[in-house]
C-alpha cells in the first residue's frame, strides 16, 4: 500500500529536513571513507615505490659487479700475466693457464657474488681455455657456446650495452640444475685478431641471484623481475596474474621507456582493482614491478565503520534538533494565520495586526489583512452594485435590436410579394433571409457539406437574379455520404463569388461553375472550376498571400487568402487552397481538408 506523506506542514518540514540531513550525512560518510581509502592506496603505493627503489639499488650493485668482471677480463691483459721469479724465465702455456684460472677464481670471490657466477669462460684460440664458476668445465663448452643462437648477437653488441636476457642453458651437463642463464659476452680487446670470435670472455649469471634478492621483500607481495623481452627472472605470488598483460600495460603507460625510469598507475588485473608500480634498472635494462590489489590493502574496516557511524549519527542528531527548532519557529506564525483565516471564514473581516511582521509569513499576513479590508468594502458596495446591474440590464434591453424583427419584416415582404404574384422578389427575400440567419451564427463553426451547399445555393439564387442568368452552377459528388462530411462554414461561397466577379463577369459571356467533391486517402477534395478569363502566373503567386485583396463589394468580406489561412489554422499547414489557371481557359481552385464526420 502506498504510504501517505504527513498532513501537517511541521511534520512535512521535519521529514524534508531529515531527508536532506540524511543525504548530507551519507555524502560526508562516503567522502570520508573514500578519502581514507585513497590515503591508504597512496601510502601503499609510496611504500611499494620505496621497496622497488631499494631492491633496484641492490640489483644495480650486483649487475655492476658482474659487468666489471667482464670488462676487466676483456680489457686488462696483465691481470692474467704469469712469469717466473727466477731471472724472469718464460713459462709454459699450461702454467700460465693454471695461474690465470686461480686469479680468475679469486677475482670472482672478491666480488661477493661468486655463488651466482654459474660459469665464466675466457677463450683465446692461441692459449688454453680458462674457466671458473659454480659449474664444472668441459672441453665442449666452447663448442656449446658458439653454437648457441644468441652467441653471435651478444658478441657483436656495442661495448656499453649490457642488456640481460634470459636464455636456455647451452651446457648439457648443467641444464637440469640451472635450466636458464643470464649471459654476458664481450670480445678480448687486447687480442690482435680482428675477428671477435677468436678471443672472448663469457659470464653466465644464475637467476638465483635475483630470486635471493627478493628475500628482503614481504612474502605476501606480488612482485617480479623481468627482462626487456618480458621473461620472468624471479618473482613471488605471480600465479594469479598474466605477465604479458602486465608488460603491455607498462609499455602503454610509458611508450618511450628509458633507463632510470619508474612509475605507477591504477588498472584492472585478473578482474581486480589494482595498483601497478614498476621500476627499470639502469645498464642491464631489467624491470621490477609489483602488483598491489586494492582489496588486499590494510584497510582498518572496524575503525572506518566506527568513525563513519559516529559522523552519521552526529549529523542525524544535530539535524533532528535543528529541524524541531526550525519547525517550531515557522509553525507559530502559520498557526496565527490559520486562526485568523477561520475568523474570516466565519464572516469577521476585521484586520488582525498580530499576523503582520517583516518576514515572508508577515507579508502574507499583511496581504490577508488587506484582502479582508477589500472584502469588507465589497460587501458594503454589494447592494449598490446590484442596483446598478439591474439599471444596466434595463438600458441594454432598451437599446437591443432584436434580430427576429428583421427576419419577421423580410417574411412580411415575402408574403406581400406572393400575394402580388412576384416570384422574383419571393426568391430574393427568401434567399436573403436564409443568408442572414446563417451569417449571424458566426464564421468559424463547422457545418455539414450539405448545409454549406444549401448556403451557397441561397447566394447563387440572389446572384443569378442580379446578373440575369449569367452563369450556371453544377455540383458533382462522388459519394452521397460525403454530404454529411464536416467543413468550416463559409468556405465555398468566397471561392464561387471570386469565380463570378473575377472570372465570368469580365469575360462578358455566359459561364459555368463546376464543383466536384471526392475523397482520396482519407482526405476530402473539393474543386471549383470556372470557364472565365483565367489568371496569369504572377497574380496566382500573390492571390493566396495578400490578405488585403478583398473587394468591399464582396458579400462575406472573406477573400481567398483568408479562406486558405482559416483552413490551415483549423486543420494544419498541409491543408488549404491551391490554384491552377491559364489565361483564356478558366481557373480551378482546389480545396483539401481531412475527412471528418
Amino acid at each position: 500500500m502506498k504510504k501517505k506523506l504527513p498532513k501537517t506542514f511541521s511534520a512535512r518540514m521535519i521529514l524534508c529536513n531529515m531527508l536532506i540531513i540524511f543525504c548530507i550525512a551519507a555524502f560526508i560518510s562516503i567522502y570520508n571513507y573514500r578519502s581514507y581509502r585513497n590515503d591508504v592506496i597512496q601510502n601503499e603505493t609510496v611504500n611499494s615505490e620505496k621497496r622497488l627503489e631499494s631492491l633496484s639499488a641492490r640489483l644495480t650493485v650486483a649487475c655492476d659487479e658482474m659487468i666489471n668482471i667482464v670488462q676487466n677480463c676483456s680489457d686488462r691483459q696483465t691481470l692474467f700475466l704469469f712469469t717466473s721469479y727466477k731471472d724472469y724465465l718464460p713459462v709454459s702455456k699450461e702454467q700460465s693457464a693454471i695461474y690465470a684460472a686461480n686469479v680468475l677464481k679469486d677475482f670472482c670471490a672478491i666480488s661477493g657474488y661468486s655463488q651466482y657466477l654459474y660459469k665464466i669462460t675466457i677463450y683465446n684460440q692461441d692459449n688454453p681455455l680458462i674457466q671458473s664458476g659454480t659449474s664444472s668445465g668441459n672441453r665442449d663448452d666452447v663448442k656449446c657456446l658458439t653454437q648457441a643462437p644468441w652467441f653471435s648477437e651478444l658478441l657483436h653488441r656495442e661495448a656499453n650495452w649490457f642488456q640481460l636476457s634470459l636464455v636456455d642453458n647451452p651446457f648439457p651437463l648443467g641444464s637440469t640444475t640451472e635450466p636458464k642463464l643470464l649471459p654476458l659476452l664481450r670480445p678480448l680487446n687486447y687480442y690482435s685478431s680482428r675477428n671477435p670470435e677468436d678471443a672472448w670472455v663469457f659470464l653466465a649469471i644464475s637467476p638465483s641471484l635475483f630470486q635471493d634478492s627478493l628475500s628482503v621483500i614481504p612474502s605476501s607481495s606480488h612482485l617480479a623481475i623481468m627482462t626487456a623481452e618480458s621473461d620472468i627472472i624471479a618473482g613471488q605470488n605471480l600465479k594469479d596474474y598474466d605477465v604479458q598483460t602486465i608488460y603491455h600495460r607498462i609499455q602503454q603507460s610509458c611508450p618511450d621507456t628509458a633507463v632510470y625510469e619508474s612509475g605507477n598507475f591504477r588498472t584492472q588485473l585478473s578482474g581486480k582493482d589494482s595498483v601497478l608500480t614498476w621500476r627499470q634498472l639502469p645498464v642491464c635494462n631489467l624491470m621490477i614491478y609489483e602488483v598491489l590489489p586494492v582489496a588486499d590493502m590494510p584497510l582498518d574496516h572496524h575503525m572506518v565503520q566506527h568513525t563513519i557511524g559516529l559522523i552519521f549519527c552526529f549529523c542525524i542528531g544535530i539535524g533532528l534538533l535543528l529541524s524541531l527548532l526550525f519547525s517550531r519557529y515557522l509553525t507559530l506564525p502559520i498557526e496565527r494565520l490559520s486562526r485568523h483565516l477561520d475568523t474570516v471564514a466565519d464572516g469577521n473581516f476585521a484586520p488582525n495586526p498580530e499576523i503582520e511582521s517583516d518576514d515572508e509569513i508577515g507579508w502574507i499576513g499583511k496581504r490577508i489583512n488587506r484582502m479582508s479590508r477589500h472584502i469588507q468594502e465589497l460587501m458594503e458596495n454589494r447592494i449598490l452594485a446590484e442596483k446598478e446591474k439591474k439599471d444596466l440590464e434595463i438600458k441594454m434591453l432598451q437599446a437591443q435590436i432584436n434580430p427576429h424583427f428583421l427576419y419577421n419584416t423580410l417574411d412580411s415582404i415575402k408574403w406581400i410579394a406572393k400575394m402580388q404574384h412576384n416570384n422574383g422578389i419571393v426568391q430574393v427575400v427568401t434567399a436573403l433571409s436564409s443568408l442572414l440567419k446563417n451569417m449571424a451564427k458566426g464564421f468559424n463553426e463547422k457545418v455539414t457539406l450539405k448545409q454549406e451547399l444549401d448556403f451557397l445555393n441561397d447566394y447563387v439564387i440572389i446572384e443569378k437574379i442580379r446578373y440575369i442568368e449569367l452563369f450556371d452552377l453544377e455540383v458533382e459528388m462522388e459519394d452521397p455520404k460525403l454530404s454529411q462530411a464536416h467543413i468550416v462554414k463559409l468556405t465555398l461561397q468566397p471561392i464561387v463569388e471570386n469565380a463570378i466577379f473575377s472570372g465570368i463577369e469580365p469575360s462578358g459571356n455566359p459561364g459555368l461553375i463546376k464543383i466536384r467533391i471526392f475523397t482520396e486517402d482519407q482526405t476530402l477534395f473539393i474543386t471549383i472550376t470556372d470557364n472565365g478569363i483565367g489568371i496569369d502566373e504572377e497574380t496566382i503567386q500573390k492571390l493566396l498571400t495578400d490578405t488585403a485583396r478583398v473587394s468591399k463589394s464582396y458579400m462575406s468580406g472573406i477573400g481567398l487568402p483568408n479562406v486558405d489561412r482559416r483552413l490551415k489554422l483549423v486543420y494544419g499547414e498541409p491543408y488549404g487552397l491551391s490554384i491552377t489557371s491559364e489565361i483564356g481557359s478558366g481557373t480551378t481552385v482546389s480545396i483539401s481538408l481531412p475527412l471528418e464526420y
